[in-house]
């Protein structure tokens, strides 16, 4: 067989040839690499000195599942399923092949990576690594066997799970459910793979019970299969809303475990092409892709991040708690901070309840917890022990000269190196920096609650704040497992002003006429966690008027807020803090709240303006068509420039629908034009709020779209 290889290297000891796999940066299927793994394990077949194969990887991976950029571009289902097909079809070729192959996994066997492990005769892992089958994260379902050999392996019940959710399992546990055959330390793992491999050729085991399409005893009977799957289905289309691959996952699965198994891979590769060239998927798959690049900015590539090691919270309330679940749990030390004794204990305490549900899950002991805050975290209600502090994060009262009083005393006492990164939801950060001597040193870190469980991490560069800064503040949110979106400072930023467009058309559709309610369902029908109404009570409608009130002080006519507004603001209902806002929660279950609702039958009287029906499309084009504007000026205004990290923001800072793709990727999607058409519509109607950005208005003359693919 053929020696030299670009991904691979070819090594022969004893008659077995052990193939390392290396397609950087995490070994992907690429048609380039498959070529030469096809090339060499058909070498290897049919050189006669060769009498079995063991295949491994590099790195922290087997095979961490296919290059989905490849993916990204096929346009026509028939190229992906020839693709696809050829793929399958060599790894029946290596599971019916006339040598044993053992599968030595020493990282990641994802996606296509645990296929091709499922395909060989035999599986050792080393401990702890990850194998699973993640495709319907990425809006596709495994397309080379996975829906049918999975549950060869390890039953029905386990395989749906797996196939569903995209969730690995680490291999202690795919020993027990069958998945793999040996789990041993890294180390150990080559040795045990040949050792493997020998007793195959010894015939100490048998070449023909290893074969996985014979390992019937799992799959079920007509009607256990019947009856599962009714049960799953169900549950799948309730949680899968919007997205395609679990059911068509489910359909693999359901319509195949037949005796015919490449038939049934077949049906499989066709609903894999299905998917992949579903919008679903290219949406998914982009966010996927652009996730990885986030934050990575032309600015700062070329600058070496400063270490964070140590970091100081100021203020221990939930916010402030939860940033320091966040330290803590990714190794960092913790000083936490707060004005006296009693609010310290009540952080410390506040802290410990952010671990709850990591105990829950047995992710962590109480034991665990005590040691780490014992060991990681000091609390201080003196600044002075933050001399050796690498970072400061400020998460106190949204009062500007309270802020900027502790920047000050902070700047004579802090090293010059360390950063100070206020947590500022709404206060001009450009102007909290004009205390500073240095005021390249402060950006804003904006996290999203819960701090512990939100994945967006709104990074805010003032008009000094230096290029060191901001990429040590990338580096940090890295490290501390957040996606990091970068924008300048503006008001409201990015992800508050870009949420406050999309709910912004709830107040003039009110007023109009149109039942609070229908406008709720139109938006959680489209895809978004709760509605306007839900999501006002719950951030608080006081807070949203004076940020309301911010805007139209500082942006002008469009940001006027509504004369409905104002009434709804002096009843003194702001939602769940106060017991009641849109809805009364007094009984446990929200119900509308007589009070607002009286204050909006009043308005409407006065005005003349009777009930008002209105499609659910209706209503959402109105609300994203505010919001595709309102993203199109703060392009304008330099808030930011990168439709990605704009999209980003919004699927992990609100919970916009990954499966849409983000708030300009639709906009792209329906046409910018009928965008600019939908806007001017509304303006007529509605007035100047939604005036079209000049930037609209331009691509739809010249045929832009917001994504340059």
């Amino acid at each position: 067989m053929k020696m030299n290889y670009k991904f691979l290297k070819v090594d022969v000891k004893d008659g077995i040839a052990l193939i390392t796999m290396n397609n950087p940066p995490v070994n992907q299927f690429s048609s380039a690499f498959t070529a030469e793994l096809v090339e060499a394990v058909n070498g290897a077949f049919e050189d006669d000195k060769i009498k079995a194969l063991v295949l491994t990887g590099t790195g922290k991976n087997f095979i961490a599942g296919a290059d989905i950029t490849e993916i990204q571009h096929v346009k026509k289902k028939e190229e992906a399923f020839k693709a696809v097909l050829a793929l399958a079809q060599f790894l029946n070729k290596i599971e019916m092949g006339p040598k044993p192959v053992v599968a030595a996994i020493n990282g990641s066997a994802l996606g296509g990576g645990l296929e091709l492990a499922m395909a060989c005769h035999y599986r050792i892992a080393a401990k702890g690594v990850n194998l699973g089958q993640p495709e319907v994260q990425i809006g596709l379902i495994p397309g080379a066997g996975g829906t049918q050999r999975l549950p060869r392996l390890v039953g029905m019940q386990n395989s749906l799970e797996m196939i569903t959710t995209g969730n690995p399992i680490k291999a202690e546990r795919a020993l027990s459910r069958g998945l793999v055959d040996e789990v041993v330390d890294e180390t150990q793992l080559i040795d045990a793979a040949f050792k493997a491999a020998g007793k195959f050729l010894s015939r100490q085991i048998n070449i023909q019970f290893h074969i996985t399409r014979y390992n019937i005893h799992r799959i079920p009977s007509a009607a256990e299969k019947k009856a599962v799957m009714g049960f799953v289905k169900a549950m799948t289309a309730q949680k899968a809303k919007g997205y395609i691959a679990p059911l068509k996952a489910l359909e693999a699965i359901e319509k195949g475990l037949s005796y015919d198994i490449e038939k049934d891979i077949e049906r499989e590769v066709e609903l894999f092409s299905e998917c992949a060239v579903s919008d679903v998927a290219k949406n998914l798959i982009g966010i996927f892709l652009n996730t990885r690049s986030a934050g990575r900015l032309p600015r700062i590539e070329k600058i070496k991040p400063a270490k964070i090691k140590k970091v100081a919270m100021l203020g221990g309330g939930v916010m402030g708690s939860g940033i320091v679940n966040l330290l803590l749990a990714n190794g960092f030390e913790a000083v936490l901070w707060d004005i006296n004794d009693q609010a310290i204990e009540k952080g410390v305490a506040t802290v410990r309840k952010t671990f709850d549900y990591a105990i829950k899950k047995k992710k962590l002991t109480k034991e665990g917890l005590d040691g780490m805050i014992t060991k990681q975290m000091k609390t201080t209600t003196s600044f002075d022990i933050m001399k050796d502090v690498d970072l400061v994060i400020e998460a106190v009262l949204e009062d500007m000269k309270i802020k900027q009083d502790i920047w000050k005393k902070l700047e004579g006492i802090c090293k010059p190196e360390c950063i100070f990164g206020t947590n500022t939801s709404a206060l001009p950060i450009t102007e909290m920096a004009t205390v500073l001597k240095d005021p390249g040193r402060m950006i804003g870190l904006h996290f999203f609650n819960p701090a512990e469980r939100m994945q967006l991490l709104e990074i805010i560069c003032t008009k000094k704040t230096s290029d060191q800064t901001l990429a040590t503040s990338v580096a940090f949110g890295r490290d501390i497992k957040k996606i990091p979106i970068v924008v300048n400072d503006g008001p409201g930023f990015y992800v508050s002003r870009q949420l406050g467009a999309l709910m912004g058309g709830f107040i003039p559709l009110v007023a109009e006429g149109v039942p609070v309610q229908a406008i709720e369902e139109a938006m959680v029908d489209f895809g978004m966690p709760m509605g306007p109404a839900t999501l006002a009570d719950l951030t608080a409608i006081d807070i949203n008027y004076h940020v309301g009130k911010t805007f139209e002080r500082t942006m002008g006519e469009r940001y006027k807020v509504h004369p409905l507004m104002e009434r709804i603001f002096q009843t003194g209902c702001y939602g769940r803090k106060t017991g009641s806002g849109w809805y009364d929660y007094s009984s446990g279950k929200p119900v509308p709240n007589p009070k607002v609702m009286k204050v909006v039958e009043d308005y409407l009287k006065e005005n003349k303006i009777g009930p008002k029906k209105m499609s659910n499309q209706e209503i959402v084009d109105l609300m994203l068509a505010n919001a595709i504007n309102e993203a199109a000026y703060m392009i304008e205004e330099g808030i930011c420039d990168r439709p990605q990290d704009m999209d980003l923001a919004m699927i992990y800072g609100t919970g916009f629908p990954p499966y849409r793709g983000g708030i300009l990727r639709y906009a792209d999607a329906w046409g910018i034009k009928n965008v600019n058409k939908k806007l001017e519509e509304l303006e007529g109607k509605y007035g100047v709020r939604f005036k079209p950005a000049k930037l609209i208005t331009d691509m739809a003359k010249s045929g832009k779209t917001f994504y340059k693919e």
